[in-house]
């Protein structure tokens, strides 16, 4: 890694947002790298929206304040695009992975995004497939894995069993594996 990488997560409360950056955390310190991983919330209610943020670096990360200017944002809920600017402050050359059902190309010309990455996965359809219910933070992990060279699918299986490991089921952990991994074959580039 040459620089400070900064990430943006969207999604909305209940969603597992939080979590999602907090495993990614984690898997970036099975990698070797330094992190951070932080929450933004607005009213703390279910449904409203949440945004949350890491930093990964190959050096001690120093800066601690809000991500405004990310390289990769993830949007785990569909509904906030186009009705929010999740693309807002993203770096030029930056990198979209979103839950979305259509085509990257589609997304593109919805947000009007004609720089960077897009890769789109359907982690609504996934995680309703897999664990039974809409749940799309852990399919959105494994488009994460996919669109960033940083994090191999490895450290991201390690880190989701450490973090769910003491409060989910056996079970309910394989299949959210089955999940991620899902969802890093199945993520679109466009």
């Amino acid at each position: 890694m040459q620089k400070l990488i900064e990430i943006r997560w969207h999604g909305r409360g209940g969603q597992g947002v939080v979590t999602a950056s907090r495993i990614l955390a984690e898997a970036m310190l099975k990698e070797g790298k330094y992190f951070q991983a932080f929450p933004e919330y607005g009213p703390e209610r279910m449904g409203a929206p949440v945004k949350a943020f890491n930093r990964v670096n190959d050096k001690p990360i120093r800066i601690h304040c809000g991500v405004t200017h990310p390289d990769l944002v993830i949007v785990i809920d569909p509904t906030l695009l186009g009705t929010i600017d999740v693309l807002e402050g993203m770096k030029e050359g930056g990198t979209l992975v979103a839950n979305y059902d259509g085509s990257p190309k589609e997304l593109r010309e919805l947000l009007g995004f004609n720089t960077g990455k897009v890769f789109t996965l359907n982690a609504s359809l996934i995680s309703r497939e897999v664990l039974g219910r809409v749940m799309a933070n852990t399919p959105m992990l494994g488009g994460v894995c996919r669109a960033f060279d940083q994090i191999s699918l490895k450290s991201a299986s390690e880190a989701l069993r450490a973090q769910f490991g003491e409060k989910l089921r056996p079970e309910i952990i394989e299949k959210n594996l089955t999940c991620l991994k899902r969802a890093y074959e199945e993520a679109q580039q466009g």
